[in-house]
């Protein structure tokens, strides 16, 4: 049973940032829970990554390139050593219809090559604190796909972790760009909202979050 039934807006959030609702059909959410779950089991398991010596309360999994605070890495040498799995070809086909769907012009979608993605699994208590993207050396827009319980998404500004900011609510399906004059906008979730993932989304409980990314590195 939903607990929650938040306001839904949608549209563009700020200059370069814009939300659409459920994107993803409910087979999309249950299949990309499927894979979830494989890249889960895969040669880097899912691991809560350590920020200043502190450990996150949100568990990762990564493709493409391995994140560890405040760099990329084949190899994930702060878990197992091991490779992670390759970028899905796939993901780069949806990064691509979520800029076009998001209003990007024809040259920025083509161009458009994600590298690297950032699995986020949040359960019941977890957090992200109000952080910038910017380990990356490439400007191209993030992508952002939820699945599973409702989370509220707080998207600030450029300068400051503080005011100025949006508190959104992001269900299962939803996507959510942001680039351009939003790209190092800080970001953060502030609560994750239980009981709220919808039947057939193919997640029990807890919440995926998808992060796509052009890194700009080589090698």
């Amino acid at each position: 049973m939903t607990l929650f039934t938040p306001e839904l807006p949608d549209g563009r959030i700020a200059p370069g940032a814009t939300l659409i609702r459920s994107w993803l059909t409910p087979d999309q959410q249950r299949w990309i829970a499927d894979q979830f779950h494989a890249w889960a089991r895969g040669p880097v398991p899912l691991r809560a990554a350590k920020v200043r010596g502190h450990e996150m309360s949100v568990r990762t999994v990564c493709l493409g390139r391995h994140w560890q605070p405040y760099a990329y890495t084949r190899e994930a040498t702060d878990v197992n050593g091991a490779r992670v799995l390759p970028f899905p070809d796939w993901m780069i086909r949806l990064g691509r219809r979520a800029l076009q769907d998001t209003g990007h012009d024809p040259d920025t979608v083509r161009a458009y090559t994600p590298d690297t993605a950032l699995v986020n699994y949040y359960d019941a208590n977890a957090r992200m604190g109000m952080h910038q993207d910017k380990d990356e050396t490439s400007c191209a827009p993030v992508v952002s796909l939820s699945v599973g319980d409702t989370c509220t998404f707080r998207f600030g500004n450029t300068e400051s972790r503080g005011r100025p900011y949006t508190d959104l609510v992001l269900a299962s399906g939803d996507l959510f760009v942001f680039g351009g004059p939003s790209r190092l906008a800080y970001h953060g979730v502030t609560k994750v909202h239980t009981n709220t993932a919808p039947e057939g989304c193919g997640l029990g409980h807890g919440r995926i979050n998808i992060t796509m990314r052009m890194t700009g590195l080589d090698g």
